[in-house]
């Protein structure tokens, strides 16, 4: 019951970083549905799922697509009989590869779900390849909801306050006859978001993971999302990260950033970043770096305490904050935290869907 717990439980945290709204009371709904159902019935788990954790026809392609990542393999199509019921023989999961398949291994939906709850929580600097590449599948998936923010540009609207000019345009149209007031109200945009990728040497297990988040960031909100890479240079690579592939996105990543794995200058390029004005006023920064150093840290904290200032919010992600017993005792780091809203891990899927909770309500 604790393993079915956990898994299920993971499974709505994955669709709530997908968009879906599987709040707490549809989650408790989900589990209390599991206990009456054959967990090994793909189907069964499959609409107990659809029928608790859904709330509108606009969740029902990010539930499938979900399910599918999650548990693996196909969204289960509804027959006319009901599907055999299958017996798991096998009750643990081991993340190698290696060792011969029985018959039914598909259909072992408890041991496939624990593997992927696994892969949510490891290091990603200790994975293997392919276990790298699932959580960058993943990670793809994500549907990162942002923060509003009100415009001062108006729109039409039927409430709000009065709109002057248009219900004077219109009475003129109609020969001096006022038909009804036209009314506006301030639109309202997504909170745009800048992030800093540390790209240096101490850097290198976690900045692809970082940058392919940064992806999915852009994808979503392509106009709301800046990208810089840190380092001992300042490389705006939003332009890049705009490719729809995540691949080929990397790739042109990798070609604009003349820095990679090199020294790190955080105080110099944050000023850099702010001096020129690159739209930290009023947005979302986050600021992803072990806190390595290599110039003046008195420096950092000059520049971070500018940047509180002008943010909205500063986040600083820093992976090896996932470790267990980790002290902020680098220079950089202890210059910077008085000035940090948030302070949060990036070692992991999990942490990666913590760090975008916080972004739709930073």
């Amino acid at each position: 019951m604790r393993d079915l717990t956990a898994t299920m439980t993971g499974f709505a945290r994955t669709l709530r970083a997908a968009g879906v709204a599987a709040d707490h009371e549809r989650t408790q709904n989900l589990l209390r549905a599991a206990g009456h159902l054959d967990v090994t019935d793909r189907d069964a788990v499959y609409w107990a799922g659809r029928l608790t954790l859904c709330s509108g026809p606009d969740d029902l392609p990010r539930y499938d697509r979900c399910f599918a990542a999650y548990f693996g393999g196909e969204r289960p199509r509804a027959g006319r009989t009901a599907p055999p019921v299958v017996t798991v023989t096998r009750h643990t999961v081991s993340l190698d590869a290696a060792g011969p398949r029985e018959a039914g291994d598909d259909e072992a939906l408890p041991a496939t779900a624990s593997r992927t709850e696994v892969l949510r929580q490891r290091d990603v600097a200790r994975m293997t390849p392919a276990e790298l590449a699932e959580v960058q599948r993943l990670l793809s998936i994500l549907r990162m909801r942002r923060e509003s923010r009100r415009s001062r540009r108006f729109a039409p609207a039927h409430r709000g306050r009065l709109d002057a000019r248009r219900t004077i345009r219109e009475t003129l149209r109609r020969g001096g006859e006022t038909s009804r007031l036209r009314r506006r109200r301030h639109r309202v945009r997504p909170r745009r978001v800048v992030l800093l990728v540390d790209v240096s040497g101490s850097m290198a297990p976690y900045a692809d993971t970082l940058l392919r988040f940064a992806h999915v960031l852009v994808r979503c909100e392509p106009r709301a999302t800046e990208v810089f890479s840190v380092g001992t240079r300042l490389t705006r690579v939003t332009a890049e990260l705009r490719h729809r592939d995540a691949g080929t996105a990397m790739r042109e990543v990798s070609a604009a950033i003349p820095d990679w794995s090199g020294g790190t200058r955080l105080g110099e390029e944050l000023k850099e970043f702010i001096d020129r004005g690159s739209g930290a006023r009023g947005a979302i920064v986050v600021i992803a770096s072990d806190g390595w150093e290599r110039g003046d840290p008195s420096l950092l904290g000059r520049q971070m305490a500018r940047l509180s200032r002008l943010a909205h919010r500063v986040i600083w992600v820093n992976p090896h904050k996932g470790q267990e017993g980790y002290q902020p005792l680098t220079g950089g780091m202890r210059a910077a935290l008085p000035y940090v809203g948030a302070f949060v891990a990036g070692h992991s899927l999990a942490a990666f869907e913590e760090l975008a909770e916080r972004l739709s309500h930073a």
